[in-house]
This record gives structure tokens, sequence and C-alpha cells, in this order.
């Protein structure tokens, strides 16, 4: 089963190498959603993994601060087409995932969110109805669905999402990797 499982994260930033020194390949996509999708494309395509598990940072105003959450439904929340008659964070004309993407829930005890991804480090309320945020998961959540591969999301919340968590993020990352590298220690 550990063979069929891949492990993306946004930037090394998110591991602060404790993963790396474990023995565990994480796969790097860098920040924002079109980088994302290519990283998942070509990690299916290269390793042929039946599931990928994303683990990184989110914003929530929502959540508390070092809690880790598991990603139930991803939305777009820069994604708008409102001037010409379309709910903000639905993709016209895309007939398979046009605003949310539903993922099974496999960690019970976790708290579950709803994740609006964008390009933009969000300081403040999003458009579309969320309660945590980040940069890279509905591109990941997409083109997983797509190519029929599994994907399974947990979020450390590092930041409330406002105007000092540009400050936050940065200062809570390296606990954010240590539960992380626990929550995934304890599974396999």
């Amino acid at each position: 089963m550990k063979d069929d499982i891949a492990l993306i994260m946004a930037l090394p930033n998110e591991s602060k190498g404790l993963f790396e020194q474990a023995g565990i390949t994480v796969h790097y996509s860098g920040i924002g959603k079109i980088n994302a999708a290519y990283t998942a494309f070509d990690v299916i395509q290269k390793t042929g993994c039946k599931t990928i598990l994303n683990l990184g940072s989110a914003g929530s105003s929502f959540f508390d601060a070092h809690e880790l959450i598991e990603v139930k439904t991803f939305v777009q929340r820069d994604m708008d087409v409102s001037p010409l008659g379309f709910d903000v964070g639905v993709t016209p004309m895309d007939e398979h995932f046009p605003g949310e993407i539903h993922l099974e829930s496999y960690f019970p005890h976790l708290a579950q969110g709803v994740c609006g991804t964008g390009d933009s480090f969000e300081t403040g309320q999003p458009k579309v109805s969320c309660n945590l945020v980040d940069m890279e998961g509905y591109a990941l959540a997409k083109v997983c669905k797509k190519l029929a591969v599994r994907f399974v999301s947990i979020k450390y919340i590092t930041d409330g999402a406002n105007d000092t968590a540009h400050l936050d993020w940065e200062d809570n990352l390296l606990l954010g990797a240590q539960k992380l590298l626990k929550l995934y220690q304890s599974i396999y």
C-alpha cells in the first residue's frame, strides 16, 4: 500500500526537512494552482501511484491555529465569472467539476473542512463559502479526480488568514511539519 502513495507538499518550508530526514520522499509542487496541477499530473504519470496524499499549511479564521484539518471539500475562491451570470467559485462550461470537489474522509478523528483554493495569499474573507484557505489543493484534487487517483488532503492551520497571516505562517511552519510528520508516521 505504501508504494501506491505519493506525498505532495507545496514548499520545502512546509516540511522543514523533517520528512526527508525520516526517509520519506516528498514531491514539492511550488506555489499556486498551475504548479500544483502540473506536479500532480507528473507524479501520477511517473510513479503510477493510486493515491496522492497532500500535506501542507492553510489559513483559517474558523479553525484554531495548530489544528490538523482533513479537507472534505475543495472550492476555488478566485474563480469569478460573476459578470457573466455564474456564481463565484463556479467554472463555466466545466461539466464534471463546475464548483466543488468532494473527497472521502479517511481520518474521522480530525475535524473536517471546506478549503478555498486561490492564487493569492488570503488575508480576508473569501467570496466563496469555506472555512480554510490554501493555494494548491483544488488543483491537486481536480487532477486526481480526472485521472481516477484517490486524493487525501490534511492541512495544518498556521494562521488566521488575517492581516498578520504572513508573519504567523512562517512562525508556525516547524510545529506544523512536526505534527504532519507524526500523522504520516501514524499511518505508515
